[in-house]
């Protein structure tokens, strides 16, 4: 039986209700007319360069000079000059990307052989084929066959004034220094979300780049250096995102140093209310705190000053691992007297551990698994990948132990599970032994497990779970209205602020172009946007210009629509959203980067109000979270 709506209806809050800190930028100094002249200038000059570099240029190339170039162009877009001499760095940042362009035109990349400094790359990120910047430090004599060679991944702190100009120029003046045999690399992240979509996936094509960074002679040396172990530090912002990606990815890192930041949400918003029920279940996907078990997988150096506030990010984790009665590599290196700094004599203690973990001997069998998580977007810890689970959000456990040739594996909340052993391993799970299968994937079926069904079965899995944000971890596009519809105004305003937002704070331009298989944004009604009519029968609502039912609940569509993430029903693996960019707002991204988490799950219903401030501008009438099915809740 259909429920119809009313006006009685409580509308549900999207944001939380207390006051928060403000992470507003200062304003912007006046450039003058020459100057700005000059830029406009370098920057046309630049792009000319750029459009003449030839097309058989070797991978990476073109992207370590186009990033120079995006820089200057966020520059002058967004008017960030925040410092009197950020015109000044700008022209300099135009004048390295023209100089690198004189060598990429001959097929060169000589600034790829200096060593002792940190060196700018670019890279296009997958997610929206942006230019992306980074820098690697490789040391003077780089050798990977050397016993304790290793990758360093650092993560930045907050910093209101960051943009991509400031963070090339301050690696562009710094001084050569010897290294020690590692690799450094530092992330940009897209400034200032804490390491979270798209800035997550940032520090992931940094990996890939810093694999690759260097030239090393012979094949050993070669092999070394594409296998080389990552450890992952950070501070305040940046130690939020070590938290956050270390306990999230255990098996990524050989270790990982988290320097204060945050690793719950409540707490650390003050006085933060309870939120509705789909909003408390997605705070499980960034919430650290959930994964401290995880620390059993990958050792953790944390690091606080005795007297910052931000200590409570480490305090936190040690508190949910004290009953923990498996063995942890923790340590919890505190700096008597220290507000929220973290000088260089302590970086030393934290690179002296990193230095002993390395020296540790390596496993050379499967290693136990004891892998925690509450989302099937973070699913793998060495050979134990989660493919399914009874329900999202709640706590998911595996503990797989392998001896003797047996695996023994136990589970909690688990549907589906690959392990990635040799066929001659025997396999026991929860009790059951099952027989040994070239997939290596086994299912759960009315309580008993056997070999998993190769089917398009419509679930919940490993990169396409969820919700609406985790969109923005897959390479994705925009389509928007072409012809009007029944609720223009509001697509139109809901996708203008959407590119604003993506803009500014992202650091991109919404894709918009068909590059392969991509995740799609559709922005519309079923009138004004025919590629929307044309998925709709895939899509588990009935949305026309007279009815729109989601969830059995009938709305009236001139004053209302809906809003959902959902397998694309013509693409494998990716996702079709409707009438939704991120599900916070520009507010948020101004604010402490905890505030950063899902607000409409994977569904919801929105009523138009648009203000003079905001025009798209909506309440939440309904919202929720489909089962593993695809389905809604019961």
């Amino acid at each position: 039986m259909k429920r119809f709506s009313s006006l009685a209806i409580v509308f549900l809050s999207v944001w939380p209700l207390a006051a928060q800190p403000n992470f507003e930028v200062p304003k912007a100094v006046a450039i003058d007319a020459e100057s700005l002249k000059k830029i406009e200038g370098k920057i046309e000059d630049l792009k000319v360069a750029l459009d003449g570099l030839p097309r058989t240029l070797a991978a990476g190339i073109r992207e370590d000079v186009q990033v120079y170039h995006k820089a200057a162009v966020w520059m002058v877009r967004h008017g960030e000059y925040f410092a009197k001499d950020t015109a000044k760095q700008t022209l300099a940042v135009l004048d390295a990307g023209l100089e690198r362009a004189k060598h990429a035109a001959e097929g060169k990349a000589p600034w790829r052989d200096v060593r002792g400094k940190p060196i700018i790359r670019g890279h296009y990120s997958p997610v929206d084929g942006s230019v992306q910047p980074m820098s690697v430090l490789v040391p003077a004599e780089v050798d990977p066959t050397k016993p304790g060679f290793h990758i360093v991944v650092v993560l930045h702190g907050r910093d209101q004034t960051l943009t991509e100009v400031k963070f090339i120029a301050g690696k562009e003046s710094a001084k050569v220094g010897n290294a020690s045999n590692r690799i450094v690399v530092e992330v940009y992240g897209r400034g200032n979300n804490a390491y979270r979509w798209a800035g997550e996936q940032d520090v992931h094509e940094a990996i890939f780049v810093a694999h690759r960074s260097a030239k090393v002679a012979g094949i050993e040396a070669e092999k070394k250096l594409l296998t080389a172990p990552v450890f992952l530090r950070g501070f305040s912002m940046g130690g939020a995102g070590t938290w956050h990606i270390g306990l999230h990815h255990p098996s990524m890192f050989r270790a990982i140093s988290p320097g204060a930041g945050f690793t719950t949400t409540h707490g650390y918003i003050k006085n933060l209310p309870k939120l509705p029920d789909y909003q408390e279940r997605c705070l499980t996907i960034y919430d650290a705190i959930h994964y401290a078990e995880n620390a059993f997988n990958v050792p953790v150096i944390a690091y606080s000053g005795e007297k910052d506030g931000q200590k409570a990010a480490a305090d936190n984790i040690e508190n949910a691992i004290k009953g923990f009665k498996e063995p942890l590599n923790f340590q919890h290196l505190v700096a008597p007297g220290l507000e929220h700094k973290q000088p260089p004599e302590w970086l030393a203690k934290i690179e002296a551990e990193f230095a002993k973990i390395e020296a540790m001997a390596k496993p050379t069998t499967p290693e136990r698994v004891r892998f925690v998580t509450y989302t099937l977007r973070y699913p793998k810890c060495k050979w134990v990948t989660i493919e399914g689970l009874d329900r999202h959000y709640d706590r998911t456990v595996v503990d797989a132990v392998p001896k003797d040739g047996t695996a023994m594996v136990t589970t909690q909340n688990v549907s589906q599970i690959k392990l990635e052993l040799k066929l001659e391993w025997k396999i026991v799970i929860d009790g059951q032994s099952v027989p040994v299968s070239n997939s290596q994937s086994y299912e759960k079926v009315n309580g008993k497990w056997a070999v998993a069904k190769l089917d398009d079965r419509l679930r919940k899995r490993p990169g396409l779970q969820g919700p609406i944000d985790d969109v923005f971890h897959t390479p994705f596009r925009v389509v928007g209205p072409t012809k009007a519809g029944w609720i223009d105004d509001h697509a139109q305003a809901s996708l203008a602020r959407f590119a604003y937002e993506w803009d500014k704070y992202f650091r991109g331009t919404l894709p918009t172009k068909v590059h392969g298989e991509q995740s799609v944004l559709f922005f519309g009604d079923p009138v004004s946007n025919p590629e929307i009519a044309a998925v709709l029968p895939k899509l588990p609502i009935t949305w026309t210009a007279e009815k729109l039912v989601v969830n059995g609940v009938e709305y009236d569509p001139k004053t209302h629509l809906p809003v959902l993430i959902y397998p694309h029903p013509t693409m494998k693996g990716k996702y079709l959203v409707l009438n939704s960019g991120h599900t916070f707002r520009a507010a948020d991204l101004k604010g402490t980067n905890a505030l950063l988490y899902p607000r409409l799950g994977d569904w919801a219903v929105l009523k138009p109000n648009p203000t003079k401030a905001d025009p798209a501008a909506a309440d939440v009438v309904a919202a929720g979270i489909f089962d593993e099915n695809w389905q809604f809740e019961k």
